[in-house]
């Protein structure tokens, strides 16, 4: 009698404490939706046309008080073999027209720029995969080789103090793309193969690109490489793959000797799809290493480089306080290893050479902002326990109001239970940052860029205004609905769709005349059901609006709408995220009464 009392007397204390506290939410952020930041316009010139490289980066640019300038889609757009051209008869971008316009905007007054060279020099990274050397026919007849284009560009840029350019390169990766240039899935599979061969090792004085290029048809002993396949690769295949992999490296360190000396230009080159092991690559990216400049940076991944630029420009240029320490935590026991068979480093070689990039300390208490990784599971029988760490660790931080990043790099090693607890245990709001959708490289520059971004700006501002908060809000959001809701659910029914209900290639609608807007159709009916309890917790869920003193705000959910196909195949789509009115805050409580 006595413990049903007890528990009586509990149960009416809690009760009693909710009506206390049902009020007691924080209404709004602390700014008025009227009130605007500007930090400066930045022109950008994108690596092509898809979301990760567009919009991600408008929403994060945004969420700092930029504005962004871009040229015309049409200028930038990638054409899958099959699809309609670009206005300049093209499956790339325009050079040219890219060219003359980052001029266009230095001469009205632009003073940030953020400029992908792939863009600028192949028209896009697809083709900066393919392409050889042509020259450049500007609009009043004038011809510039692509080595002119860089003088002209960094002698206009950077000769103006007052200008901050990030320009952005890669490093080509091991193949080309399926459905470009005629390549299918066979052929990229043989030239992938071919790039994975080891080349001799060259240092010091040895390592020079003339040395690098000439050992692109040699193994490791210095023999001509010989694949064992039953479809061997033609020459001239060989010969065009080794062509553009020569002019990639040129261009690369062209622009990195006609940048010396220019403080006020960071080059960010990115190792686009990689192998665990030596490579092609491997001298490319050991020379290029050793030829940059202090204020350069070689990373893992490149999508997402110019969500890091944006970072990056904000920390040098708007930041006046102490950068955040940061603490990483690994979940799964996978951390040393490679993080994919696309990536050439281990996952903590990854995540601090993009924490060094931000200029960021790591530190094992009391850190600024945590960073929680779930990496593949180095035993699968501990499997659960590694999801349910996690998920304890990052709802011990809600409750202590400690600013934490997410990533997921387990490659799928958990099914779908790990999305699963993470979408039904925590407050997903409270993200600063998530990242899961691609390969660790590429995850860990959009979680990392997204999450220190938002630090960042609460530390410099106190509070962001309305308009901050929501573009901050799409691209948490953004990250979460693709890799949980679109990735893992509704990518895998339309894939199934085109193919069997549509006979047609879900990786290039043009390919087999399959009808887009049939796919656009069912793609709204899957993502309406797939996206229901996510868009639920979003629903349910507050934001940190506020550091010092910690603040929470609710949210009112969030809204979808608007699908596209950029590229017309289900690898990736483009929608549009509207954030409802903000609120108070949702009370959240733990029960442990019994």
């Amino acid at each position: 009698m006595d413990n049903i009392m007890k528990r009586g007397i509990q149960l009416f204390a809690l009760l009693l404490a909710l009506c206390l506290l049902a009020g007691c939410g924080q209404q709004g952020t602390g700014q008025s939706a009227g009130q605007t930041v500007s930090n400066g316009t930045i022109a950008y010139v994108p690596l092509d046309d898809r979301p990760v490289n567009t919009d991600r980066v408008v929403q994060l640019a945004e969420s700092l008080g930029y504005q962004v300038v871009m040229p015309d889609e049409t200028l930038y757009h990638t054409c899958l073999d099959g699809q309609t051209l670009n206005p300049n008869g093209t499956q790339y971008g325009d050079r040219a027209a890219l060219f003359e316009w980052v001029l266009q905007q230095e001469a009205s007054g632009c003073h940030q720029f953020i400029l992908s060279a792939d863009q600028l020099l192949s028209g896009g990274l697809v083709n900066s995969r393919s392409m050889t050397s042509q020259p450049i026919t500007l609009s009043d007849g004038t011809v510039l080789s692509e080595y002119g284009l860089i003088d002209r560009l960094l002698e206009v840029l950077g000769s103006n103090t007052e200008n901050r350019v990030y320009l952005l390169d890669t490093v080509m990766r091991l193949a080309p793309t399926v459905g470009y240039d005629g390549f299918d899935l066979g052929g990229y599979k043989a030239l992938r193969a071919y790039g994975m061969e080891a080349r001799p090792t060259l240092s010091g004085g040895d390592l020079t690109v003339d040395n690098i290029i000439a050992n692109y048809w040699l193994d490791r002993k210095g023999q001509p490489v010989v694949l064992f396949s039953t479809s061997p690769l033609p020459d001239d295949v060989l010969d065009s793959y080794s062509d553009a992999r020569a002019r990639k490296l040129k261009l690369s360190d062209h622009m990195l000797a006609a940048a010396k000396g220019m403080d006020n230009v960071r080059i960010l080159i990115g190792v686009d799809d990689s192998a665990p092991t030596a490579s092609i690559q491997t001298s490319e990216i050991a020379y290029l290493k050793q030829t940059m400049a202090a204020q350069d940076a070689l990373l893992s991944g490149a999508d997402e480089d110019g969500m890091l630029a944006v970072c990056r420009l904000y920390e040098d240029t708007v930041f006046t306080g102490d950068l955040p320490t940061v603490q990483v935590r690994y979940f799964g026991g996978s951390e040393n290893a490679s993080s994919s068979d696309y990536d050439h480093q281990p996952l903590t070689e990854i995540v601090e050479a993009h924490l060094s990039y931000l200029g960021l300390s790591q530190t094992e208490k009391n850190a600024d902002l945590q960073v929680l990784v779930l990496t593949a599971p180095a035993d699968a029988a501990q499997a659960d326990s590694y999801c349910a760490d996690l998920i304890s660790a990052l709802r011990k931080n809600e409750k202590k109001g400690v600013p934490t990043i997410l990533m997921d790099a387990a490659k799928n090693g958990y099914g779908t239970a790990f999305q699963s607890m993470l979408v039904e245990k925590t407050d997903l709001g409270l993200l600063m940052g998530y990242a899961g959708f691609y390969d660790l490289a590429n995850a860990t520059g959009i979680a990392l860029s997204n999450g220190v971004a938002r630090w960042l700006c609460l530390r410099q501002q106190g509070t962001c205004t309305d308009a901050q908060n929501q573009a901050f809000l799409r691209t948490l959001s953004e990250s979460l609905i693709k890799d949980i809701c679109y990735k893992n659910r509704a990518k895998i029914e339309l894939t199934s769709y085109v193919k069997d209900k549509l006979g047609g290639d879900p990786d290039n609608f043009a390919a087999t005349g399959t009808d887009t807007g049939a796919v656009l159709s069912q793609l709204q009916n899957f993502m309406a059901a797939d996206t229901e309890d996510v868009l639920k917790n979003f629903s349910e869920s507050n934001f940190i609006s506020s550091l010092d003193p910690y603040r929470e705000t609710g949210l009112g959910g969030l809204t979808l709408s608007d699908y596209q196909f950029p590229w017309q195949r289900v690898f990736e789509v483009r929608m549009e995220i509207s954030v409802n009115d903000f609120t108070k805050s949702h009370n959240r409580f733990l029960f442990f009464l019994f």
